[in-house]
């Protein structure tokens, strides 16, 4: 158990003054100390301005720096303990004094009961109306501690912990079972709402809610059913479920989507709405059906309704790749393509942008499929192919909607590709996605969808790319000297130093090493030189080497950047980029 200091008199903090000395005294000892830049400082701190939150919480969860270096600062300068959650003993009927929800909005979590006192953890002690708050729930003195939002989430999340339940209900099940007879599916018909099969797929489904799944993977083998769940874009096997029960599961998620329980040989596409997590967020499923030789299997993609578009100080752009693309959203007509392949973090790049620029006395109007993300001021349409709203479509109904932004969710042909330039040209600032492996390759793609060059040449503002990179654990986060064929990989060459982080594993990485994702960027801007190359049909090879001589940024380099800033593993290069060389 970690030794928790005895915890300062609070009357010695004078409230929201004292807070923003804290915050600059810790951020410019961060600085001295050389664990974080001018610019990082900065960026960190225009997101607690905006956002809110603790200076130390938001540079940690951001990666910019590790919970290990930053402890003793943190400790030095606020005068609080910085608790180890993990390596600390927690009383469950203590943690479970404050509820679920409660603690993950706050950002809070009782610990045990000490002297009289609670021990609470807390993101932001310094936060004197919200410690008032917690003393009059708990109804006794309380001892407050640092701990980071990441720690106490996966606290939370032990203690209440769904995974287990289902596990429990699973096992409860087998009990219960007839050996080799498959459960009878008759039961959702009569409108059954509590049977065992209908508890375990709403476990499974909260289950993957909890965990911040994207999808759900329920594969029939030779032997029994698999369910994966893809956590920060890698499938991880969650529970083994046995054969007998498939066809009751599967029937089941069936009738959730309004599908045909009794079609077992074709694909099927269905969708339906559930409500999971903490807080009774609501997400949109969809879900796909597939035969297979060992009955069908079903993939679900979870989608959250109310989720909150991303910043772009929190994407990861490099200083230079974030000016570029804050001059590109800010032309007044044109249009700006975001490329990379599905699951890449398209939408929310571009989202982060309807975001930035969203004010009072303009119309932003989107198209997309699904709509992924929530904005109260923007105007957006699901595309709907049965009732013939698609993308071209909807596009040419939004540009009679007297649009000052558009945003199509994908140019997936050349109808769509044809309306969303001619509303550039007209006067409209379009943003949308593209499936092509580079920035400058976008501009070719269009050419070869139909596009006239000239066309091409006069609308197109920008084009970024993007790939996602799975992050260092930051709480099993060592650095070490890079190996011969780690330098190899990094600067095409075996000899010279340099340090690497890799994640060792732990419990709050499921042993991954890895925990959260951060984006590499490419960003291209259409100078006069790039439109004589599309004019004359260059290709993408020549308007790559254009963007690299106009200062472009390659995606591969920007994410060598982020291992020499041990934000990332070696091993994610070779994921995503291949072995090529610089």
């Amino acid at each position: 158990m970690s030794a928790v200091q005895p915890i300062p008199d609070l009357k010695l903090i004078s409230g929201r003054r004292e807070e923003r000395k804290q915050r600059r005294l810790l951020g410019e000892s961060l600085v001295e100390a050389g664990l974080i830049t001018d610019d990082q400082l900065r960026l960190a701190l225009e997101y607690v301005r905006k956002h809110g939150g603790f200076l130390g919480d938001v540079l940690v969860t951001q990666g910019t720096v590790s919970i290990t270096d930053i402890r003793s600062t943190l400790e030095e300068i606020t005068g609080f303990p910085v608790i180890d959650l993990a390596h600390t003993s927690i009383d469950p009927e203590v943690a479970q004094s404050i509820p679920e929800a409660i603690a993950l909005a706050k950002g809070v979590f009782p610990v045990a009961n000490r002297n009289g006192s609670v021990l609470l953890a807390m993101v932001d002690p310094l936060n004197l109306t919200l410690v008032e708050e917690m003393r009059s729930r708990l109804r006794r003195p309380i001892e407050p501690c640092i701990a980071f939002s990441t720690d106490i989430a996966d606290a939370v999340r032990r203690t209440h912990n769904v995974r287990s339940r289902t596990s429990e209900l699973l096992d409860s099940m087998i009990e219960e079972s007839q050996p080799g007879l498959e459960l009878p599916v008759d039961e959702f018909d009569q409108g059954v709402d509590d049977g065992p099969v209908v508890r375990l797929v709403d476990s499974i489904l909260q289950s993957a809610v909890t965990a911040g799944a994207s999808d759900i993977h329920i594969e029939p083998t030779e032997s029994d059913i698999k369910v994966r769940y893809r956590i920060d874009g890698s499938l991880r096997e969650q529970m083994q479920v046995p054969m007998s029960f498939h066809a009751a599961v599967s029937s089941r998620l069936k009738i959730m989507s309004e599908l045909d329980i009794s079609e077992r040989r074709k694909p099927q596409d269905g969708r339906f709405s559930v409500r999971g997590g903490s807080d009774g967020r609501e997400f949109d499923v969809r879900l796909s059906t597939l035969p297979t030789v060992y009955g069908e299997k079903v993939c679900m993609r979870l989608l959250q309704k109310s989720n909150a578009a991303a910043s772009l100080d929190r994407l990861g752009m490099l200083p230079d790749q974030r000016a570029r693309y804050d001059r590109f959203i800010r032309h007044p007509h044109g249009l700006i393509l975001v490329t990379g392949p599905t699951g890449s973090g398209k939408s929310t790049s571009l989202y982060a942008a309807l975001q930035d620029i969203a004010r009072p006395d303009i119309n932003i109007s989107t198209i997309e499929d699904p709509v992924e993300y929530r904005m109260p001021s923007v105007n957006q349409v699901q595309v709907n192919a049965r009732a013939g709203v698609t993308f071209a479509v909807g596009l040419r109904a939004l540009v009679r909607q007297d649009p000052d932004v558009i945003l199509v969710g994908e140019i997936r042909d050349a109808e769509t590709a044809e309306v969303a330039i001619q509303a550039a040209l007209t006067g409209h600032l379009v943003l949308s996605s593209l499936h092509t492996r580079d920035a400058p390759s976008a501009l070719v793609r269009l050419t070869q969808m139909g596009v006239e060059p000239y066309l091409v040449s006069s609308s197109v503002v920008g084009v970024v790319g993007q790939r996602l990179l799975r992050s260092v654990c930051p709480h099993c986060r060592i650095v070490r000297q890079a190996k011969p064929a780690e330098l190899e990989i990094l600067f095409g060459e075996t000899a010279g130093e340099t340090t690497v982080a890799e994640g060792k594993g732990c419990p709050r990485c499921d042993g991954m090493g890895t925990r959260g994702r951060t984006a590499a960027f490419e960003i291209a801007e259409v100078t006069d030189a790039m439109r004589e190359i599309i004019l004359r049909r260059g290709s993408g090879v020549e308007l790559m080497q254009q963007a690299r001589t106009e200062g472009m940024v390659s995606m591969r380099e920007a994410a060598v950047r982020k291992v020499l800033d041990h934000a990332v593993p070696v091993s994610e290069i070779v994921r995503v980029f291949g072995h090529e060389n610089l």
